[in-house]
């Protein structure tokens, strides 16, 4: 089998090398770089003119898988980062990740998402729904894609006679090496979920339920309701709990330091198992804060409930609170 595909490598090389990226672009678990290092050192056969073809395969693949998830993100906005957040492996962090990336880099975080693992598709949908101006997205894209197919493509062209004693190995080991790689790949996917599995542990901790909130904010000593999304979720989705305090969840711990330590807090946010909460919990915990709790099902819950919410008129400064409709003294 190893034999066909090596093959097909050098008989289709350039068509093989846009499709694996396309659909790795379009968000299928499949790796792109031992692609694009095998079709660099076949390409070194041919010389530059052939490189250069390898490279423009792979940044028209990736313009064109990117250039889908742009448009998703642009027409619907935080449904498609939800649904990136669920097909994740990691998705308890992936959007967000990608979010305050993008609060400190704007469109220029296009240029380093193809290295960054899981930034990619989401970067290009995030991008889309914060209205990132057509011309701009191609210009960022089509430079990142550029410098990611000029250093793997590179490295297979520069060093073709390493990379084609490896190929010939795999082919002498045959169906046992694509065996290999397929073992590989699982223990990377089990690696990742237990990875998750750990981090759930470490932030398992009480939850209160959005019937139970809505309970507590209409007697007399109300929670401290506290909106823990970074600036650009909120930008994404402008919804929040009546009366939040809007916080960064990275620096919650200078924020809310006027708070007694004896009011109740509830944090919330808009990603899975309510991470961000449970991580903002545990820093104000170790402040000193006796009661704090996330909201279970975080905004999504409370919105579905039929509580109500409120609108943000725009962006604001994610370094200063600020407070959605009335203070909840």
């Amino acid at each position: 089998m190893a034999h066909e595909i090596i093959a097909l490598m050098a008989q289709y090389g350039v068509l093989l090398v846009f499709l694996n990226v396309l659909v790795t672009q379009l968000g299928a678990p499949l790796p792109a770089v031992p692609t694009l290092v095998v079709a660099g050192s076949l390409a070194a056969a041919g010389g530059p003119l052939a490189l250069a073809g390898t490279m423009a395969a792979v940044v028209a693949g990736c313009l064109l898988g990117d250039s889908f998830w742009y448009v998703a993100g642009r027409r619907y906005g935080a449904g498609v980062m939800r649904l990136l957040c669920r097909i994740s492996l990691s998705p308890d962090s992936c959007v967000q990740r990608s979010e305050l990336r993008f609060q400190r880099w704007r469109g220029q975080v296009l240029l380093v998402a193809k290295f960054v693992p899981g930034l990619s598709t989401v970067g290009s949908s995030l991008v889309g729904a914060m209205r990132l101006r057509w011309p701009l997205f191609v210009l960022f894209d089509g430079l990142g894609s550029l410098l990611w197919a000029a250093l793997w493509t590179g490295l297979g062209y520069t060093f073709a006679a390493s990379v084609d004693r490896v190929l010939s190995a795999v082919a002498s080991a045959g169906t046992l090496a694509i065996q290999l790689l397929l073992a590989l790949l699982v223990l990377y996917v089990l690696a990742r979920w237990w990875q998750r599995r750990r981090l759930l542990h470490t932030l398992r901790m009480a939850r209160i339920t959005v019937d139970e909130l809505h309970q507590a904010m209409r007697t007399e000593r109300a929670p401290v309701v506290v909106d823990v999304r970074p600036e650009a979720s909120r930008q994404l989705d402008t919804r929040v709990v009546p009366g939040a305090l809007l916080v960064d969840a990275q620096g919650i711990d200078r924020t809310v330091h006027d708070i007694p330590l004896d009011r109740e807090l509830v944090l919330y946010c808009n990603c899975p198992n309510e991470v961000s909460a449970a991580r903002a919990a545990k820093v104000l915990i170790a402040q000193g804060y006796r009661r704090v709790r996330p909201l279970l099902g975080g905004l999504e819950a409370w919105d579905a409930a039929g509580y109500g919410v409120e609108r943000l008129p725009g962006a604001g400064d994610p370094g200063d609170p600020q407070v959605a409709g009335t203070t909840l003294a």
